[in-house]
């Protein structure tokens, strides 16, 4: 069954203070956003303070202008006195059946590399098998649900230590979350930072991407050992376009493009 996605509008707020800090969050002046979205300066104003209340199309109008997330133009719909447009569908619902089998053909389609569909918390929902056999050897306290693949690559029992360019992937991994939750306006998703930003990090020694390799990398590489071999990954990120769907919106599929020659003879020969 499709549910509306779950906003809660603070009334004591109005959409004003909301709108606000949206506007301000994205460093857009009242001018420059009236602009954008054929409006007025003064309409703005207007709207921020309590002395007008936008219609449905002009506000979403404005959170589109300014690159609000799905889930919080509900919130702004809300405080602003109008029903949820964007609707919540639970993946396991028969609707999303289509979404659920075109997602698996195309990790299974991805192997033998490795690949995973990931929600906005970075909570796993789907992966290939080629990521499984990297995850051997992880303890079973890592890999119950839900599976989460910051806690997962970071925690100091999980990849962290088969990492071999571990503090310049950590630190990818941080500046990505971090340039989220500036963006976004998502509590779970601080506190899954905080946690992994907290974890300790070994000393690796020198790394052979440090050292310098033979292989002229055009992005920074995942570069993980597995059974005595050190595998190397560029990895690229997806989402699906024009989403009508807040889960759908939420989605991200990142799969892991071998960096070298070395590594895709490997997962060649090495299919699980």
């Amino acid at each position: 069954m499709t549910t509306a996605a779950p906003a809660q509008a603070n009334p004591t707020s109005g959409v004003g203070p909301l709108l606000r800090g949206w506007r301000e969050r994205r460093k857009v002046s009242q001018l420059d956003l009236a602009l954008r979205a054929d409006s007025s300066a003064r309409h703005i104003s207007f709207i921020e303070t309590g002395r007008s209340r936008p219609s449905e199309e002009t506000l979403l109008r404005l959170a589109d202008h300014l690159d609000v997330p799905m889930r919080d133009r509900n919130s702004l719909l809300l405080a602003a006195g109008y029903a949820p447009r964007f609707r919540q569908t639970p993946l396991d619902d028969p609707s999303m059946g289509p979404l659920r089998e075109g997602l698996e053909q195309l990790l299974t389609g991805y192997e033998p590399y490795p690949a995973l569909v990931v929600d906005a918390t970075y909570d796993v929902i789907t992966a290939n098998r080629s990521l499984a056999m990297l995850l051997e050897g992880v303890p079973e306290h890592l890999l119950a649900p839900p599976l989460n693949a910051m806690r997962l690559t970071l925690h100091p029992e999980g990849l962290a230590p088969r990492i071999r360019n571990l503090r310049e992937w950590r630190g990818h991994l941080l500046h990505q979350m971090e340039r989220q939750i500036a963006l976004q306006r998502s509590d779970a998703l601080r506190a899954v930072y905080e946690e992994v930003a907290a974890y300790p990090v070994a000393d690796p020694g020198v790394d052979a991407f440090e050292a310098g390799t033979d292989v002229p990398y055009f992005a920074l590489p995942l570069r993980v050992e597995h059974d005595g071999h050190v595998l190397s990954f560029i990895s690229s990120i997806s989402t699906f376009n024009t989403p009508m769907d807040v889960t759908v919106a939420e989605l991200a599929i990142e799969t892991l493009l071998p960096a070298d020659p070395a590594t895709v003879k490997y997962l060649q020969t090495h299919q699980p």
